[in-house]
């Protein structure tokens, strides 16, 4: 048309239209005429060049509807774009405003917080490869027997396996100390805090073996060693680890109800007890699975042993005898299950009812027959001695005349009488008694 200014617009060409030198709108593919005196502007840009650059690039973003045309991106002083166009890392920008053209390529932009010590981004592979991020980046490849310990401006963060990882070193103080996780047990100063950080329990199996007791240490079935009281951790997935903790407190076990006939075949029952403790932490654990019950059936089987071999009065007559036979046989077989033994009693022999009435009636026939024998004893002894006295007194006349007064004497305390003494003997010169 003749006076008009022309702009054609193609498919990949987009037109940004100014009025007196002010950004309108956006033009899209076609012809458009106007007249000189409008002091209207058309720009036409090539969108295959998907980078927008222009002078009023903020005035223009603000005004302009760049959906399903253009990707904008204002990035602030602590944050960084990752471009990527057809799935290849572009550029990593910096703060600032962006327009990138979509139309013609697939352009995309990932955003990254650096005040984050994490960079936490699909891809991160080509990023790291592409070494454009060299001077702000740490970068961390850990293998599969490798354990990252990160701290972040001296507070720690997280603990990472094996892969690849980045962390932003521009605004945070990182360091990062690398753990082969091929010697299972983990040992550190900080244990404390690292086992309370979050993501610990994934990494690490954390033990702690209480007051009074011993963890006996198994890796792969293999004893290790013998830890002490306190808090332990082993790396997750490397070995088959096993602690298992022992009790070294000196601990009862009661023998009750135990029914045994003894040599003289009278059934009674027994009840036991037993204080033993650990001597030996990894003995105890590779004798058998529950040593308890393994020293419950020693001493159950010593019982009947010694019960079994003795009659019933001797069994009565000689407990201490009957515990130190079951001392000696059971210490053997507490040794071999890495215990002590540090006492053994026999708290209560029940018998049968019938056998208990029995046992009285004996008991008390026993003891009559000893006080039978006790006072037919202290009447001969009483009659022997008569004897002599009266042997003495007959081949001693004075010694007779002395009884006599002794007698009298006696009589004379609580009586009043008359006494005359003659030649003869007092029984026959006793003449008045009052």
């Amino acid at each position: 048309m003749l006076g008009l200014k022309t702009y054609k617009i193609k498919s990949y060409e987009i037109g940004l239209k100014f009025v007196d030198g002010e950004f309108v709108k956006l033009l899209g593919k076609g012809k458009y005429h106007y007249y000189p005196f409008s002091k209207t502007r058309v720009e036409i840009f090539d969108m295959r060049e998907f980078w927008f650059n222009h002078a009023d690039l903020d005035l223009i973003v603000k005004h302009a509807k760049f959906k399903g045309v253009a990707t904008v991106a204002e990035l602030t002083d602590y944050e960084q774009g990752f471009v990527w166009v057809d799935g290849q890392l572009e550029k990593v920008i910096n703060d600032g405003l962006y327009v990138l053209w979509n139309t013609q390529r697939k352009v995309e932009i990932d955003f990254s917080d650096q005040r984050q010590p994490w960079l936490d981004v699909d891809n991160l592979d080509l990023i790291v490869k592409s070494g454009m991020l060299e001077d702000k980046i740490q970068v961390l490849d850990l293998q599969d027997y490798q354990r990252a310990l990160v701290w972040v401006d001296g507070r720690f963060d997280k603990m990472v396996s094996s892969g690849q990882y980045a962390l932003w070193n521009t605004h945070r103080d990182i360091k990062v100390e690398i753990v082969d996780a091929r010697d299972v047990r983990f040992n550190h100063k900080d244990i404390n805090v690292i086992m309370k950080s979050a993501g610990a329990s994934v990494l690490l199996e954390e033990i702690i073996v209480a007051e009074d007791h011993v963890g006996v240490y198994f890796l792969d079935g293999q004893y290790v060693e013998t830890l002490p009281a306190g808090r332990y951790a082993f790396w997750k997935g490397v070995q088959r680890v096993k602690v298992f903790q022992v009790n070294l407190a000196e601990l009862t076990l009661d023998i009750t109800g135990q029914e045994i006939m003894t040599s003289d075949k009278v059934t009674l029952r027994l009840n036991a007890v037993v204080a033993y403790k650990v001597a030996n932490a990894e003995k105890s654990v590779r004798a058998a699975d529950d040593v308890r019950q393994s020293l419950y059936r020693e001493v159950q089987l010593a019982l009947r042993g010694v019960v079994g071999a003795r009659d019933l009065e001797s069994l009565l007559a000689d407990k201490d005898g009957l515990i130190a036979e079951l001392l000696a046989l059971v210490n053997d077989q507490a040794l071999k299950l890495g215990l002590q033994i540090v006492s053994l009693g026999i708290r209560d022999i029940i018998l049968p009812g019938d056998m208990k009435n029995l046992l009285n009636k004996v008991t008390e026939a026993k003891k009559a027959a000893e006080a039978n024998l006790i006072s037919r004893r202290e009447e001969t002894a009483a009659m022997r001695s008569q004897a002599n006295t009266a042997k003495l007194l007959e081949n001693n006349p004075a010694l007779m005349r002395l009884r006599e007064l002794e007698v009298l004497e006696k009589i004379s305390q609580n009586s009043k009488m008359s006494v005359v003494l003659g030649e003869k003997g007092l029984a026959d010169r006793v003449v008045n008694l009052l």
